[in-house]
Protein backbone atom coordinates (compact mmCIF):
# COMPACT_ATOMS: atom_id res chain seq x y z
CA UNK A 1 0.00 0.00 0.00
CA UNK A 2 2.77 2.60 0.98
CA UNK A 3 5.34 1.90 -2.12
CA UNK A 4 1.51 2.14 -4.10
CA UNK A 5 0.95 5.71 -2.82
CA UNK A 6 4.26 6.79 -3.34
CA UNK A 7 4.05 6.34 -6.85
CA UNK A 8 0.65 7.78 -7.11
CA UNK A 9 2.01 10.66 -5.32
CA UNK A 10 4.91 10.90 -7.61
CA UNK A 11 2.66 11.19 -10.40
CA UNK A 12 0.58 13.57 -9.72
CA UNK A 13 3.15 16.17 -8.98
CA UNK A 14 3.68 16.61 -11.83
CA UNK A 15 0.70 17.23 -13.00
CA UNK A 16 -0.23 20.01 -10.34
CA UNK A 17 0.48 22.76 -8.76
CA UNK A 18 0.88 22.86 -4.87
CA UNK A 19 -2.09 24.09 -2.87
CA UNK A 20 -2.42 27.31 -0.66
CA UNK A 21 -0.07 27.67 1.67
CA UNK A 22 -0.43 29.87 5.00
CA UNK A 23 1.20 33.40 5.52
CA UNK A 24 1.21 35.22 8.59
CA UNK A 25 0.42 39.34 8.05
CA UNK A 26 3.08 40.99 8.51
CA UNK A 27 2.90 45.44 9.45
CA UNK A 28 2.57 47.08 6.02
CA UNK A 29 1.19 44.02 4.47
CA UNK A 30 -1.96 44.46 2.09
CA UNK A 31 -3.74 41.82 0.10
CA UNK A 32 -2.51 43.42 -3.11
CA UNK A 33 1.11 43.15 -1.42
CA UNK A 34 0.98 39.87 -0.55
CA UNK A 35 -0.73 38.77 -3.95
CA UNK A 36 2.46 40.49 -5.96
CA UNK A 37 5.54 39.22 -3.73
CA UNK A 38 3.68 35.93 -4.17
CA UNK A 39 3.24 35.87 -7.99
CA UNK A 40 -0.55 35.84 -7.86
CA UNK A 41 -3.44 37.89 -8.89
CA UNK A 42 -5.25 39.73 -6.57
CA UNK A 43 -8.19 37.65 -7.67
CA UNK A 44 -6.65 34.36 -7.05
CA UNK A 45 -5.31 35.38 -3.43
CA UNK A 46 -8.83 36.41 -3.24
CA UNK A 47 -10.25 33.15 -4.21
CA UNK A 48 -8.18 31.11 -2.18
CA UNK A 49 -9.10 33.31 0.79
CA UNK A 50 -13.38 33.04 0.55
CA UNK A 51 -13.05 33.80 4.57
CA UNK A 52 -12.17 37.37 3.94
CA UNK A 53 -15.07 39.32 2.52
CA UNK A 54 -13.13 43.03 2.68
CA UNK A 55 -10.07 42.74 1.07
CA UNK A 56 -8.99 45.91 2.23
CA UNK A 57 -9.20 44.69 5.98
CA UNK A 58 -7.03 42.08 7.02
CA UNK A 59 -5.32 42.25 10.34
CA UNK A 60 -1.45 41.26 11.43
CA UNK A 61 -1.12 37.75 12.61
CA UNK A 62 -3.87 36.93 10.00
CA UNK A 63 -3.56 33.46 8.52
CA UNK A 64 -3.60 34.01 4.56
CA UNK A 65 -3.67 31.14 2.32
CA UNK A 66 -1.08 31.97 -0.62
CA UNK A 67 -1.65 29.66 -3.53
CA UNK A 68 1.24 28.69 -5.63
CA UNK A 69 1.39 29.56 -9.26
CA UNK A 70 0.45 26.32 -11.51
CA UNK A 71 3.01 25.54 -13.74
CA UNK A 72 0.72 23.84 -16.13
CA UNK A 73 -2.04 25.84 -16.58
CA UNK A 74 -4.05 24.09 -19.86
CA UNK A 75 -4.83 20.70 -18.01
CA UNK A 76 -7.86 19.32 -20.27
CA UNK A 77 -11.02 19.47 -18.30
CA UNK A 78 -11.02 15.78 -19.03
CA UNK A 79 -7.78 14.60 -17.46
CA UNK A 80 -8.35 16.58 -14.05
CA UNK A 81 -9.86 14.19 -11.89
CA UNK A 82 -8.78 11.05 -14.12
CA UNK A 83 -8.85 8.35 -11.78
CA UNK A 84 -5.88 6.39 -10.91
CA UNK A 85 -5.17 2.52 -9.79
CA UNK A 86 -5.85 2.62 -6.36
CA UNK A 87 -6.29 -1.20 -3.76
CA UNK A 88 -8.72 0.76 -1.57
CA UNK A 89 -11.95 -1.27 -1.13
CA UNK A 90 -15.25 0.04 -1.50
CA UNK A 91 -15.21 -0.69 2.92
CA UNK A 92 -12.18 1.34 3.29
CA UNK A 93 -13.64 4.20 0.91
CA UNK A 94 -16.75 4.51 3.05
CA UNK A 95 -14.78 4.40 6.33
CA UNK A 96 -12.45 7.24 5.18
CA UNK A 97 -15.67 9.12 3.27
CA UNK A 98 -16.85 8.88 7.08
CA UNK A 99 -14.20 9.87 9.17
CA UNK A 100 -14.11 13.22 6.34
CA UNK A 101 -17.64 13.87 7.39
CA UNK A 102 -17.13 13.75 11.05
CA UNK A 103 -13.79 15.88 10.90
CA UNK A 104 -14.38 18.34 8.09
CA UNK A 105 -18.72 18.28 7.72
CA UNK A 106 -19.04 22.30 7.40
CA UNK A 107 -15.67 22.74 6.18
CA UNK A 108 -15.48 23.48 2.23
CA UNK A 109 -14.99 20.67 -0.09
CA UNK A 110 -11.02 21.96 -0.33
CA UNK A 111 -11.07 21.31 3.25
CA UNK A 112 -12.67 17.40 3.44
CA UNK A 113 -9.97 16.44 0.13
CA UNK A 114 -7.02 17.73 2.31
CA UNK A 115 -8.76 15.48 5.68
CA UNK A 116 -8.69 12.55 3.40
CA UNK A 117 -5.00 13.40 2.01
CA UNK A 118 -4.11 13.16 5.60
CA UNK A 119 -5.06 9.80 6.30
CA UNK A 120 -3.38 8.49 2.62
CA UNK A 121 -0.24 10.78 4.02
CA UNK A 122 -0.18 8.68 7.10
CA UNK A 123 -0.89 5.09 4.89
CA UNK A 124 2.17 6.17 3.57
CA UNK A 125 4.31 7.41 6.09
CA UNK A 126 6.40 5.11 8.03
CA UNK A 127 5.52 6.49 10.96
CA UNK A 128 1.83 5.36 11.29
CA UNK A 129 -0.10 1.82 10.29
CA UNK A 130 -0.19 0.65 6.59
CA UNK A 131 -4.16 0.59 5.99
CA UNK A 132 -7.05 3.16 6.09
CA UNK A 133 -8.37 1.07 9.12
CA UNK A 134 -5.46 0.92 11.00
CA UNK A 135 -4.82 4.36 10.54
CA UNK A 136 -8.04 5.70 11.20
CA UNK A 137 -8.74 3.19 14.32
CA UNK A 138 -5.14 3.63 16.14
CA UNK A 139 -5.68 4.55 19.85
CA UNK A 140 -6.11 8.42 20.47
CA UNK A 141 -6.09 9.47 16.74
CA UNK A 142 -8.87 11.14 15.50
CA UNK A 143 -12.32 11.93 17.77
CA UNK A 144 -14.84 10.78 15.84
CA UNK A 145 -13.57 7.38 16.62
CA UNK A 146 -13.57 7.97 20.33
CA UNK A 147 -17.07 9.80 19.90
CA UNK A 148 -19.06 7.51 17.78
CA UNK A 149 -19.26 9.97 15.27
CA UNK A 150 -17.42 7.35 12.90
CA UNK A 151 -20.09 5.05 12.99
CA UNK A 152 -22.69 7.81 11.02
CA UNK A 153 -23.18 7.18 7.07
CA UNK A 154 -20.76 9.64 5.07
CA UNK A 155 -22.65 12.48 3.40
CA UNK A 156 -22.53 12.73 -0.37
CA UNK A 157 -19.71 15.86 -0.50
CA UNK A 158 -17.49 13.47 1.52
CA UNK A 159 -17.60 10.47 -0.71
CA UNK A 160 -16.61 12.70 -3.36
CA UNK A 161 -13.61 14.25 -1.37
CA UNK A 162 -12.40 10.88 -0.69
CA UNK A 163 -12.89 9.83 -4.98
CA UNK A 164 -10.89 13.53 -5.20
CA UNK A 165 -8.28 12.49 -3.00
CA UNK A 166 -7.69 9.13 -4.95
CA UNK A 167 -7.41 11.06 -8.25
CA UNK A 168 -4.58 13.67 -9.27
CA UNK A 169 -5.32 15.55 -6.60
CA UNK A 170 -3.86 13.28 -3.64
CA UNK A 171 -1.25 16.01 -3.88
CA UNK A 172 -3.92 18.28 -2.33
CA UNK A 173 -2.19 18.28 1.00
CA UNK A 174 1.38 17.38 0.49
CA UNK A 175 3.27 15.88 3.18
CA UNK A 176 0.16 16.94 6.04
CA UNK A 177 0.37 14.16 8.71
CA UNK A 178 -2.25 16.40 11.03
CA UNK A 179 -4.86 18.87 11.11
CA UNK A 180 -6.81 20.76 13.98
CA UNK A 181 -8.86 23.47 14.87
CA UNK A 182 -6.63 25.89 16.50
CA UNK A 183 -9.77 27.61 18.26
CA UNK A 184 -11.14 24.90 20.17
CA UNK A 185 -7.81 22.51 20.72
CA UNK A 186 -7.34 21.59 24.01
CA UNK A 187 -3.47 20.19 23.37
CA UNK A 188 -1.56 22.80 21.90
CA UNK A 189 1.35 20.25 20.85
CA UNK A 190 0.82 20.75 17.13
CA UNK A 191 1.30 24.05 17.42
CA UNK A 192 4.86 23.84 17.03
CA UNK A 193 4.68 21.67 13.99
CA UNK A 194 5.46 23.17 10.75
CA UNK A 195 2.03 24.27 9.16
CA UNK A 196 1.57 23.16 5.21
CA UNK A 197 -1.71 25.21 4.44
CA UNK A 198 -5.07 26.18 5.95
CA UNK A 199 -8.18 25.59 4.57
CA UNK A 200 -11.70 26.92 6.64
CA UNK A 201 -11.02 26.23 10.71
CA UNK A 202 -8.35 23.46 10.05
CA UNK A 203 -4.48 23.70 9.75
CA UNK A 204 -2.79 21.28 8.95
CA UNK A 205 0.53 20.38 9.62
CA UNK A 206 3.14 18.46 8.58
Amino acid sequence: MKKLITLLTLTASLLFAAPAFAYDVKPGDTMSSIARDHHVTLQELADANPQISNLNLIYIGQKINTPAKSTRTNVPAATQNKPMNTSLSDSEIDLLARLVRAEAQTEPIEGKIAVACVVLNRVESPQFPNSIKEVIYAPGQFQPVKNGQINKPADQESIQAVKAALTDKRQFAPGALFFYNPTIATSRWLDERATTLVIGQHVFKK
